[in-house]
C-alpha cells in the first residue's frame, strides 16, 4: 500500500474527531414571537392613527420647545458619548475586516560585527564584516471556514447597534427635554396658584381684622387668618424655589450652565389630542423601537460570534512568502548570488487544547442566550410600556374631567362662603374649609394636566418616536 494512502486516513481521522469535538454543545434561548403577544385589553377601541413623526413634540405646540429640543440635540454631552460609542464600535468592524486581508511587511537592517574565528569563513577571526539585509515578508490566512467573515460580520453587527443605540440617545433626550419642559410648565402653574392662594388668604385676613375692629370676631380667629396667609406665603417661596430647579435642569440637558435656565420663559405647551394607536403594533415596532432593533442586532452578532468560534475546531491554512537579499563581508547587497526567495504554506489541525476551543464556544453560545434573553425582555417591556401608556392616558382624561367638575364645585362655593362670611352670616371655618378645598382641587386640576402631557410623551417614545429603520431577518438559534 503507498505511503500517502495511510496517512491521508490518519489525516481525515483527525479531521473528524476535530470536528466531533463540539458534541454537546448548542444554544438554549428562542426570540419570541411579536405577534403572540398582541393583546386587546388596553388597544382596544381606539381610533387609527399614523405612527409618530420625527418631530413629534410639534404636537405639543410651543416653539420655544422645538428650539430646545435642537439645542440639545446639539450640545447635551450624552449624545456626544452615544457617538464616540458608535465610531468605536466602526473602528471594530475594520480591526476585523483587517484580519481578513493579506499582510505584507518591508524590512531593512545593517549589522557590523567582528568576527571570531569560528564564525570567520576564512578561519582566520579578527575580521569583521556587514550584514545587510533587505526583504519583504508577506503572510494570507485562508478563511476556509469562514471564522474570520463571520468575525467580521459579528463587529458589524454590534456596530449597527451601536448606531441604533446613538439615533435611540437622541429620541430619549428629545423626551427627558419635552419632559422637563412640562414640569417647568407644571412648577409656573403651581407658582400662580400659590400667588392667588396667597391674594385669597391677604382678603380673608383684611376681612377678618374688619370683623374683629368690628366686634364680630375674636383675636384668635384674626391669629388664625395670620398663619393662614403666612403658610400661603412659604407655599409661594417654595413653588418659586421649584420653578428654579426645572430651569436649571432644563439647562443642564441643554448642555448649558445654570444661568441658561434664567432666560427661559414660560411654557406654552397645549393639551396633546384624544389617545390613538397605529395599527398592528407588534408586528411594526420591531423595526420603530431603537432598543428593539439594537436588540435584534445584538443577537445577530452573537449568532455570528458562534459561527466563528466554530471555525477554531477545524484546521487553518496559512500562506507564507518572503522575498529580498542579504550580502555578508564584500557581497553585493543587490547581487544575484545575495537574492532569496522563500514561498510556505502551513496547515494546522486543532487536536488536542485541553477543551479550551469547547469553553470558548460554551461561552458564546451563552452570549447568545444572554442576548436572546435581552431581545425578549425588551420586546415585553415595549409593548407593557405601550399598553400602560393607554391605560394611564385613559384614566388621566376621565380624571381631568372629574376634577375641573369639583374645581367648578369648590370655587362657587368659596365665593358663596366668602359673600356669607362678609356679610356676618357665615362661619369662619365654613371660609377656611372651602378656601383649603378649591386650592387642593386647583393644585390637583394642575398635577392632572401637566401628567397627561407627560403620559402623551411617554407613549410616543414608546412608539419609537418616529424612528424607522429595517431590522435584521429572525436568525435560528444555534
Amino acid at each position: 500500500m503507498p505511503l500517502r494512502t495511510p496517512l491521508s486516513l490518519i489525516f481525515s481521522a483527525l479531521l473528524l474527531a476535530a470536528c466531533a469535538s463540539q458534541d454537546g454543545l448548542h444554544t438554549e434561548g428562542h426570540t419570541l414571537d411579536a405577534a403572540s403577544l398582541q393583546g386587546q385589553t388596553f388597544t382596544g377601541n381606539l381610533s387609527p392613527a399614523a405612527w409618530p413623526a420625527s418631530d413629534w413634540w410639534n404636537r405639543l405646540g410651543d416653539p420655544q420647545l422645538d428650539a430646545l429640543i435642537a439645542e440639545a440635540l446639539r450640545s447635551n454631552p450624552d449624545l456626544q458619548v452615544a457617538d464616540a460609542r458608535a465610531r468605536q464600535a466602526n473602528a471594530a468592524v475594520l480591526a476585523a475586516d483587517a484580519q481578513r486581508q493579506p499582510t505584507l511587511d518591508a524590512n531593512a537592517g545593517v549589522t557590523r560585527s567582528r568576527l571570531a574565528r569560528v564564525d570567520d569563513p576564512s578561519g582566520q577571526g579578527r575580521r569583521y564584516s556587514t550584514l545587510r539585509n533587505l526583504s519583504l515578508e508577506g503572510g494570507y490566512h485562508f478563511d476556509l471556514w469562514g471564522g474570520e467573515r463571520a468575525a467580521w460580520e459579528a463587529a458589524l453587527g454590534r456596530a449597527r447597534a451601536s448606531e441604533v443605540d446613538r439615533q435611540g440617545a437622541r429620541l430619549t433626550l428629545a423626551a427627558e427635554v419635552t419632559r422637563a419642559y412640562n414640569d417647568l410648565g407644571l412648577a409656573y402653574a403651581t407658582q400662580n396658584l400659590a400667588e392667588q392662594d396667597l391674594k385669597r388668604s391677604r382678603d380673608m385676613l383684611d376681612l377678618a381684622r374688619s370683623r374683629v375692629d368690628a366686634g364680630l370676631d375674636s383675636e384668635y380667629q384674626l391669629q388664625q387668618t395670620q398663619s393662614l396667609e403666612a403658610a400661603a406665603q412659604a407655599s409661594l417661596t417654595a413653588a418659586t424655589q421649584a420653578v428654579d430647579s426645572a430651569r436649571i435642569r432644563l439647562a443642564v440637558m441643554l448642555g448649558q450652565g445654570p444661568d441658561r435656565g434664567a432666560t427661559l420663559p414660560r411654557p406654552q405647551l397645549i393639551a396633546p389630542a384624544a389617545v390613538s394607536l397605529p395599527a398592528n403594533v407588534p408586528a411594526e415596532l420591531l423595526g420603530r423601537r431603537p432598543d428593539l432593533v439594537a436588540a435584534r442586532w445584538r443577537v445577530e452578532a452573537a449568532t455570528r460570534d458562534i459561527d466563528a468560534s466554530k471555525a477554531d475546531f477545524y484546521p487553518n491554512l496559512n500562506l507564507s512568502v518572503a522575498a529580498g537579499s542579504k550580502s555578508l563581508l564584500g557581497d553585493a547587497v543587490f547581487g544575484g548570488a545575495s537574492r532569496f526567495f522563500s514561498v510556505g504554506p502551513a496547515l494546522s489541525l486543532p487536536i488536542f487544547d485541553g477543551g479550551a476551543r469547547r469553553a470558548a464556544l460554551a461561552g458564546r453560545n451563552a452570549d447568545y442566550d444572554v442576548a436572546v434573553a435581552q431581545y425578549n425582555q425588551t420586546l415585553i417591556g415595549a409593548l407593557g410600556d405601550i399598553g400602560d401608556g393607554i391605560s394611564r392616558i385613559r384614566s388621566l382624561e376621565q380624571q381631568i374631567e372629574q376634577q375641573q367638575r369639583a374645581r367648578d364645585i369648590a370655587r362657587s362655593s368659596y365665593d358663596i362662603a366668602m359673600q356669607r362670611y362678609a356679610d356676618g352670616i357665615g362661619n369662619y371655618l365654613d371660609a377656611l374649609s372651602v378656601e383649603q378645598q378649591l386650592l387642593q382641587s386647583e393644585r390637583q386640576l394642575a398635577n392632572l394636566r401637566a401628567e397627561r402631557i407627560d403620559a402623551s410623551v411617554l407613549l410616543m417614545q414608546a412608539l419609537g418616536g418616529g424612528f424607522e429603520t429595517a431590522a435584521p431577518s429572525s436568525t435560528s438559534a444555534r
